[in-house]
């Protein structure tokens, strides 16, 4: 029984450690990067490019919600002056599923120009998105847009590649999902720490623009 209670114990201040762990490097990621998040676009420093990371598109083609509000406010930031022209950046790691060139599809349907649009179909992850639009693409100004659970980790890897970028929040409605995505930020704040510390090379560094 005394040893039922000891493993018992342990299994607590362990668990108690885990989330105190969680906790810090989300408090930590959120304080480094306060000052590069805007929600007001009068606010927002001009840029010349913005970047817009992928997230899930469906079998038609057509954008997940989440993927929408972050195309349809990098338009507005674009309509607005406060940028001069977009990165795309996305999973295309198989040829039947392609994120960018159903960004590209929108941001046309949208009326903007190709001559506007940079597609990196390499950036499989957050990392690599941010890892090569600065040592890649050469994007020295930039303001990347995504939903405000993802900025803090997006700037921190950013600013910790040594990239002056800002960050607009692209919430513009309530997702189904959003729950599990926040959960699942404060795991990939660990992977996005354990990248910067390591300084990991991203999985391709060819250019791959298609």
């Amino acid at each position: 029984m005394k040893r039922l209670k000891k493993i018992i114990l342990a299994s607590v201040i362990g668990l108690v450690l885990i989330i105190f762990l969680v906790l810090g490097v989300e408090a930590i990621f959120q304080r480094q990067t306060a000052g590069l998040i805007y929600k007001d676009i009068s606010r927002l420093p001009p840029a010349e490019t913005v970047i817009i990371l992928g997230a899930s598109v469906h079998a038609d083609g057509k954008l997940s919600p989440i993927l929408q509000d972050r195309v349809d406010t990098a338009i507005r930031l674009y309509e607005n002056g406060k940028v001069n022209n977009f990165l795309v950046t996305g999973d295309h790691r198989s040829d039947d599923y392609n994120e960018v060139a159903a960004m590209v599809k929108y941001l046309e349907e949208k009326g903007i120009d190709k001559s506007l649009i940079t597609s990196d179909h390499a950036g499989l992850d957050t990392y690599d998105s941010m890892y090569r639009a600065g040592k890649l693409f050469d994007i020295e100004s930039a303001t990347v847009v995504t939903q405000a659970f993802h900025l803090p980790r997006t700037l921190f890897i950013a600013s910790n590649l040594g990239f002056d970028y800002h960050g607009f929040v692209a919430n513009q409605r309530h997702y189904q999902t959003e729950y599990r995505l926040k959960q699942r930020e404060k795991l990939a704040n660990f992977k996005a720490l354990w990248e910067v510390l390591l300084k990991k090379k991203p999985r391709t560094l060819e250019a791959r623009l298609k």
